[in-house]
């Protein structure tokens, strides 16, 4: 383990670390910060074909009905997927609200094996969820997330039509990572122009953590824009992408910790710990993951170190945005103007934390309720 280094006038260590990080990919852990119980609704079911649970939360139909995608995976214990389910949903309706969507917020989770599911029992337990999706009457609107493939999705689509992400030959959208990639990418500007004065990514140095169907697409768009890339992932077969970008790989546990300018966790959620939030070296964290923080409280933890922290909820709405345009009438080039209005979303919520001064999460958060309590008014 290494010692805290000294940060330099401009929030970055004068010198380099190294220290134990959090793993790039891990499973939601249950010492992440539970989050209130403040649903609309918790479905907790047993598929009567794959005898797995199947769980869906939502949080808030205030301004549309909730969508949010479906993970399979496989958690210690069913509560622990139910409170993933509880914290993911009430994520999605923020992001929601913060897009200017007319959409509120929810979560599907199956509850899969250690050893994974496949084959007939796969194709049970997708059955299965969407039997829970169309018990709920259009409340909630299921797509793809952590697990779930477009065919997965054709499965469900058997037994309910509250889905969206489709595959274009199913008349749907397709997969919506890379307006996700696009609308990271365009928070990130936005970040380097409140830190630097100009959103210009030439020369940055950007630590990509987490290289699947965001990361990877992101840091392809990053390396474009001239980004100076570290990459990571705990598949080892993702080498392959350092000879294709130019970059330089991280061990895994190392990769939160590399001194740059721009960290992007790019995995699943609570990467960044009560442990390890005072010990980043980097300016800004700006990424992908959903719930980056294992508690909302290190918000203010990285803003005393000198760390300016993107909501996740507002960085990563291109996807959203994506499966949105699809239920509305789908258009790429509206779809792709959208997540790149991310950069003056994001814009916006900082000149608002640095003028109430309050965190940018605190008042992400607070622009959000507005919405949604504007919407509960009326």
């Amino acid at each position: 383990m290494s010692t805290a280094t000294k940060r330099a006038g401009n929030g970055r260590p004068t010198s380099t670390a190294t220290a134990e990080a959090a793993a790039v990919t891990a499973p939601p852990q249950p010492a992440i910060s539970p989050v209130p119980f403040d649903h609309e609704e918790l479905a907790v079911r047993r598929g009567d074909r794959s005898g797995l649970y199947c769980i869906v939360a939502i949080h808030s139909t205030a301004l549309g009905p909730a969508l949010g995608g479906l993970r399979m995976w496989h958690y210690p214990a069913t509560i622990d997927a139910a409170r993933d389910a509880l914290r993911l949903a009430s994520g999605m309706t923020y992001k929601a609200a913060a897009a200017g969507l007319d959409l509120g917020g929810g979560k599907g989770v199956i509850c899969a094996p250690a050893g994974g599911l496949e084959g007939e029992r796969r194709t049970a337990a997708l059955l299965d969820f969407g039997d829970v999706v169309e018990s709920l009457g259009g409340r909630y609107i299921t797509a793809e997330d952590v697990g779930i493939s477009p065919s997965d999705l054709i499965t469900i689509g058997e037994r309910t039509e509250h889905l969206t992400g489709l595959p274009p030959e199913r008349g749907g959208s397709g997969d919506p990572s890379p307006f996700t990639a696009i609308g990271v990418e365009a928070a990130i500007r936005a970040c380097v122009r409140s830190r630097y004065g100009t959103s210009d990514l030439t020369g940055r140095r950007v630590a990509v953590v987490g290289l699947g169907h965001v990361g990877g697409p992101l840091a392809r768009r990053l390396a474009a824009a001239g980004c100076e890339l570290v990459v990571s992932d705990i598949d080892a077969r993702k080498h392959a992408v350092v000879s294709g970008l130019g970059a330089e790989w991280a061990a895994p546990d190392e990769a939160l910790l590399v001194e740059c300018d721009v960290l992007a966790p790019c995995a699943l959620g609570g990467a960044i710990t009560g442990d390890n939030a005072p010990r980043l070296h980097c300016d800004i964290v700006c990424g992908s993951a959903n719930n980056q923080l294992a508690d909302e409280a290190l918000a203010d933890v990285l803003a005393e170190h000198g760390v300016l922290y993107a909501p996740d909820f507002i960085a990563n709405a291109g996807g959203l945005i994506h499966v949105y345009m699809e239920i509305k009438g789908y258009s790429e080039a509206r779809a792709i103007a959208l997540a790149e209005g991310i950069e003056a979303t994001l814009a916006d919520i900082l000149e608002l934390a640095a003028g109430r001064g309050v965190s940018p999460l605190a008042a992400a958060r607070d622009a959000a309720r507005e919405r949604l309590d504007a919407a509960l008014r009326n």
